[in-house]
């Protein structure tokens, strides 16, 4: 006897996903004894967790109550091309061996495309239970896209799964629940999306940096404009205050910037629940790696500047990273984008994140202060060339951060008011420019160099500032457009719909 039975999974590669066509073929010979085992092979380029989930899903089966089919058993992960990675397979594979055998009833036997257009995730264990998997989110995106509209996901994946628009989602915590719903014995009903909204907005609150208004003031711009911040100055003069709060100044997140940090988070195993609902603010240690850092591993997954998508990356002593690793984050933070090559294929990972880097000037960090520094000139210089050009370069803002008096420390109100209407006005302009210019994050800092200067449009006078003053300084090219990117964010916030020459100096200032 031949039966043959079909369903519907998903494999995540970087930060999409692709489905997988899921066959499975049975074939019992009367000749053979009923009572033997046979021989289950899956094939498609699977990787050793899914080679290994032969003996999970055998034992699912049989502590669900049915008995695992005997003969030659095989499964086809199809595009066979392609690998296929992790266990997000076995509750697929575990249906289609029971639609195969006839476990679910003649009807879903008789009909091997009845649960095409379902999709199937989750890792089973031996007694049965559905585990969650990654990347739920990106696997229901590509589901959506290419028709399917029904899934079934573990419980943990619901949240994020019922969160994309057109798919209707069903929790299962059993293999049982899963093979009962589908063959309409029990079934189960979908999941709710929980509606979204973004955190309440954090950025008019009273700044918990004091005595430092030209810190503040950058960092304004900054969080306006999606701008690269580098800060060096002694310890204690609020480099990690501000950085941290530079991620509650930043706009809340708007539903597709969500949808985008939340994906990869969901590819990395850490989104619990919805959708993010605050911009993301990563700080990983210097002794981080450079997988971790920009990505990698076997399979390639997201590092922490993917993981800060869209929000803050804040790298505190910066020329304590180990120079290769910074150096990684060349590419990255110029595209806004990582792909990574390997032998198993090719991963994309997003990128766009406000970089934040804090510095000491010198290896003990009090350069510059009367009777503290003890470093030699040449230390100083060889701490300093720790952090190279190229990525020195790619900080709009670099600003020098000097100690703050006790006094102004303690006292009350010495932070200067925070515009929110000015904020307010430059995202809704930022949001307009990227659309007008077809741009894919609405951040000045991503201001395309081909729509330079027409998107950022400066006044004659600004742009003879600029080009003069990048002629004396020796900017690069890229440091002549990060400059009037630079402008173009500041003139946004003081509400001129064209940068003046008042933008162009104080944003030459920060570059200099």
């Amino acid at each position: 006897m031949r039966s043959f039975a079909r369903s519907t999974g998903a494999a995540v590669q970087g930060t999409d996903a692709g489905l997988v066509d899921v066959q499975v073929s049975l074939v019992q010979s009367e000749e053979e004894e009923a009572g033997a085992q046979g021989v289950f092979r899956i094939v498609g380029l699977p990787d050793s967790a899914l080679r290994e989930g032969r003996e999970r899903i055998r034992g699912a089966v049989c502590h669900e109550g049915w008995r695992f089919p005997w003969g030659q058993l095989v499964v086809n992960l199809a595009p066979a091309a392609a690998r296929k990675q992790g266990a997000a397979l076995d509750l697929p594979i575990a249906l289609g061996i029971l639609a195969a055998s006839g476990a679910l009833g003649p009807d879903v036997h008789e009909r091997p495309d009845a649960w095409r257009d379902w999709l199937c995730l989750g890792e089973l264990t031996l007694d049965g239970r559905v585990r969650p998997v990654r990347g739920a989110l990106a696997a229901v995106e590509a589901a959506r896209r290419v028709g399917v509209r029904r899934a079934l996901l573990p419980r943990r994946n619901a949240a994020e799964g019922a969160a994309v628009a057109g798919v209707t989602v069903y929790a299962v915590d059993t293999l049982r629940d899963a093979a009962g719903h589908l063959s309409e014995a029990a079934p189960l009903e979908p999941v709710a999306a929980a509606p979204w909204t973004p955190a309440p907005w954090a950025g008019a609150e009273p700044s918990p940096v004091r005595g430092q208004p030209a810190l503040l003031r950058a960092a304004w711009i900054a969080a306006a404009g999606g701008h690269n911040l580098l800060l060096t100055g002694p310890p204690g003069s609020g480099k990690t205050l501000l950085a941290r709060h530079l991620a509650q100044l930043m706009p809340p997140l708007t539903y597709a910037e969500a949808l985008a940090a939340s994906r990869v988070h969901s590819v990395a195993g850490l989104l619990d629940g919805g959708l993010l609902q605050r911009r993301p603010f990563r700080a990983p240690h210097h002794s981080t790696s450079k997988a971790g850092l920009v990505g990698g591993g076997a399979p390639p997954g997201p590092g922490e500047i993917s993981l800060a998508h869209l929000g803050v990356l804040f790298l505190d002593e910066l020329p304590e990273f180990p120079r290769s690793v910074l150096e990684a984050l060349r590419q990255p933070v110029e595209d806004g984008a990582l792909t990574l090559g390997r032998a198993s294929g090719r991963a994309t990972f997003p990128s766009d994140v406000l970089l934040v880097g804090a510095a000491n000037p010198c290896p003990c960090g009090w350069h510059g202060v009367p009777d503290r520094c003890r470093c030699s000139a040449r230390e100083v210089a060889r701490y300093r060339a720790r952090l190279s050009g190229p990525l020195r370069d790619r900080f709009d803002i670099q600003l020098g951060v000097a100690p703050v008096d006790p006094g102004t420390l303690m006292r009350a109100g010495d932070a200067p008011p925070f515009e929110a209407d000015a904020m307010h006005r430059a995202r809704a302009w930022q949001h307009a420019r990227a659309e007008r210019l077809g741009m894919r994050v609405a951040w000045n800092a991503r201001l395309p160099a081909r729509h330079l200067p027409d998107g950022a449009e400066p006044e004659p006078d600004a742009m003879t500032l600029l080009v003069d003053r990048a002629r004396e300084l020796g900017l690069s090219g890229r440091g002549v457009h990060r400059t009037l990117r630079l402008a173009r964010t500041v003139a946004d916030l003081a509400g001129r719909q064209r940068v003046a020459l008042l933008d162009v100096g104080e944003a030459l200032q920060y570059r200099t």
